[in-house]
């Protein structure tokens, strides 16, 4: 079935659609339009209402916007695609599982990818992104432009590349991490994290890596950055650049060009089982 230049009222316009192609459409005025739907393909179609793409499977959408009404609009779906997205709308996908995003602008992010997994993002620019992929796991990031606080929370097994991050409280309550070639501005990086590991990465944070367990820092520049490495097990870091303040690491290697001021006040820590080699 084919729609084209077609404009979708009411509730359910094209429940349980499927082999359907959608072009140049309209979609407003009524939840959830597509809900159940398979093996469709969309574009150059406009979303303006929510729940558009709920319980939704083998579908593909492109060069398409989902205005700010057409909020959570992609929950508990799997097996699709989404290319060249304008997406307007804040909590766009939940529980969604096995898809790629490709192109993809979300100038509200809020609430945006929470308890997602497998899934591949490339080229994406999200703004007003507080909790960005919360909860979600197994999924790897190329080129993200973020900025939004909170980012990454409770993630584990996940690869970033290339990606500018502008986010406090990134990464928090992680596992399994890699981050590299990226630039990461934001209090308080990592905290509670574990298995950690970025490479040739830029970091400015007041008070990051603290309470991290396997922390790996490779050829990383850390500017900007105080109270480091407060309470962490299993260092192992090389950074290129001065960091202004470490403070009480409890065991690992750090080697770094220049210490600003090195904090060793808890007696309770053994000063021996981090070695920290300056110059």
């Amino acid at each position: 079935m084919d729609y084209f230049n077609q404009h979708f009222t009411g509730e359910r316009a094209l429940f349980q659609t499927s082999f359907a192609t959608i072009d140049h459409c309209l979609f407003d005025d009524g939840e959830s339009p597509l809900k159940e739907s398979h093996d469709f393909q969309v574009t150059e179609t406009t979303f303006g209402w929510k729940y558009p793409l709920w319980y939704s499977h083998d579908f593909q959408v492109a060069d398409s916007t989902f205005l700010e009404m057409g909020r959570a609009g992609i929950w508990y779906s799997y097996d699709f695609r989404f290319s060249k997205i304008h997406f307007i709308a804040p909590k766009g996908f939940r529980k969604c599982h096995d898809f790629v995003l490709d192109h993809v602008e979300f100038t509200d992010a809020l609430e945006t990818l929470w308890w997602c997994h497998d899934f591949v993002l490339t080229d994406i620019k999200a703004v007003n992104g507080p909790y960005f992929c919360a909860g979600s796991h197994d999924f790897k990031i190329e080129r993200l432009e973020l900025v939004g606080n909170y980012a990454f929370d409770g993630v584990h097994d996940v690869e970033v590349s290339s990606s500018r991050l502008i986010t406090k409280d990134a990464f928090w309550n992680s596992k399994n991490v890699v981050v590299r070639d990226s630039y990461i501005e934001g209090e308080y990086f990592g905290w509670n994290s574990e298995n950690i590991t970025l490479i040739n990465c830029e970091i400015r944070s007041h008070q990051g890596f603290c309470y991290m367990k396997n922390i790996t820092l490779i050829d990383c520049k850390v500017v900007d950055s105080d109270l480091c490495f407060e309470y962490c097990e299993n260092i192992d870091a090389t950074i290129t650049t001065k960091v202004d303040s470490i403070k009480n690491p409890i065991s690992g290697r750090i080697v770094v060009k220049e210490v600003g001021e090195l904090i060793r006040d808890d007696k309770n820590l053994d000063m021996n089982a981090t070695e920290i080699i300056i110059g």
